[in-house]
């Protein structure tokens, strides 16, 4: 599988990035930034792919960021744990600022 390095990324109306979940965890929280700026989260659904993991993901985005969910999608890997999603109204500067205090050391 060939490694691609992933950003943050400003689009029309909003901003889209990858995620990586880690399933069966105590609960559900952000677990870092990785160094291709994929956001780590860890959720208590399993597995990964499952519909209730899904929402599970897209409601502690839209708590983290403060957006709807409705603006919430997940737009590639929803049967999988690499996700790329995608949130409407809400800058590129705005969410860089709202995870920031979940960077790995």
């Amino acid at each position: 599988m060939t490694e691609r390095k992933f950003e943050f990324t400003d689009a029309k109306g909003g901003v889209a990035f990858t995620v990586r979940c880690v399933t069966r965890s105590a609960r559900t929280e952000a677990a870092g930034i990785q160094e291709d700026g994929t956001i780590k989260v860890r959720l208590q659904a399993s597995p990964a792919g499952s519909p209730e993991a899904n929402q599970e993901l897209v409601t502690f985005l839209a708590s983290t960021l403060g957006v709807n969910e409705s603006q919430i999608e997940i737009v590639a890997g929803l049967e999988g744990r690499d996700k790329l999603v995608s949130v409407e109204g809400i800058t590129q500067a705005d969410i860089q600022a709202k995870i920031s205090q979940f960077q790995e050391e």
